[in-house]
């Protein structure tokens, strides 16, 4: 039994989702006539209250071409430290949109909307204009935080007032909204654009929606053609995220109980130094000075259970649908043991 925990996007397909797949209705989504792909999209976009929306091979597309949306090049985005865009999208922003980041020092991936408005460039030639604030939520290298909901209307009320976009990165939006229990229409009704991930917590083998509306997304597809990103019967891919959508957001608390367990059990290890809260499907944890992170994810390894280091002698595990009950009583137990 191989327990695999380094993320949320090893899942493999079920077979009921298999079995959505090669049922579905497929056509030449380059021309727009792929009847499962247009259903996908007009699903997501009903779901955040939102007009259109666009189908994408990856959530780092669906955030590339959204930045590309927002802004123009020589432009500035505010971010956090710790966002995806900036640290895991292979510095995508400055590459395909001539961007650059002003990097927030926020706490869990997370900042205030004081430090927003200290982030926004004085109107001057000689400085960069900025155009975009951009969050992620959950936080990934913040260990699955969710941010509060306050904080980031208080953050859209600073965009509207200096004439700022606002992007949400919502590549695990739906373990937040299951957490926090809130609602997708909220986050719809204050954000720009928002990119949700069908590959992680949800189990699709691939696959990003990005939502907007129709002024903002006008040029997407465009965009996305630019990126390499149009496909062609790309139907079968979109129901299996038809298929997520209907049976596995609920079950996301599952992985929330499992990884508060995990995180539990990590606290009364003497050799653990601290472990990051938990609010969803991420651990955090570091290890004390001394121990050494790639040892102890080799006697780990050693034992099939696998995770990530993240350097500085952190690491990470990551629950998710193909994680069992059984999995998770033999990686307590092996924890205990090793130790």
């Amino acid at each position: 039994m191989i327990i695999d925990l380094r993320s949320d996007t090893v899942t493999t397909p079920t077979k009921d989702m298999l079995d959505a797949m090669m049922q579905a209705k497929v056509g030449d989504d380059v021309f727009r006539e792929d009847p499962t792909v247009n259903e996908l999209e007009q699903r997501v976009a009903n779901m955040f209250g939102k007009s259109n929306a666009l189908f994408f091979p990856s959530g780092t597309m669906a955030n590339q071409t959204a930045l590309k949306l927002h802004t123009n090049p020589g432009d500035q985005v505010i971010c956090d430290k710790y966002a995806h865009i900036y640290n895991y999208e292979s510095g995508g922003a400055s590459f395909n949109s001539g961007v650059s980041c002003k990097l927030i020092d926020g706490s869990r991936g997370m900042f205030k909307a004081e430090h927003v408005l200290d982030a926004i460039n004085p109107d001057a030639y000689y400085y960069s204009q900025t155009s975009l604030v951009e969050i992620e939520n959950t936080t990934n290298k913040g260990g699955g935080a969710c941010w509060d909901f306050n904080e980031i209307k208080k953050i859209r009320t600073i965009c509207d007032e200096n004439n700022l976009g606002f992007h949400l990165d919502g590549a695990r939006i739906w373990n937040a909204l299951v957490a926090k229990n809130e609602t997708t229409k909220q986050y719809g009704e204050v954000f720009d654009t928002i990119s949700v991930c069908l590959s992680k917590g949800l189990g699709c083998p691939i696959g990003s929606v990005l939502v907007g509306d129709s002024e903002i997304m006008k040029h997407a597809i465009r965009i996305r053609k630019i990126f390499g990103g149009n496909m062609r019967q790309v139907g079968y891919l979109a129901a299996a995220g038809l298929y997520a959508l209907d049976n596995n957001i609920k079950r996301l608390i599952e992985d929330h109980k499992k990884a508060k367990e995990i995180g539990e059990a990590l606290t009364r290890l003497s050799i653990i130094k601290t472990v990051e809260p938990i609010e969803t499907n991420i651990v955090v944890f570091e290890l004390n000075t001394g121990v050494d992170e790639n040892s102890f994810v080799q006697k780990l390894a050693g034992k099939d259970i696998h995770i990530i280091s993240m350097g500085s002698n952190k690491l990470r595990i990551v629950t998710h649908l193909d994680y069992t009950s059984k999995m998770h009583d033999k990686l307590l137990s092996t924890l205990r043991a090793v130790i």
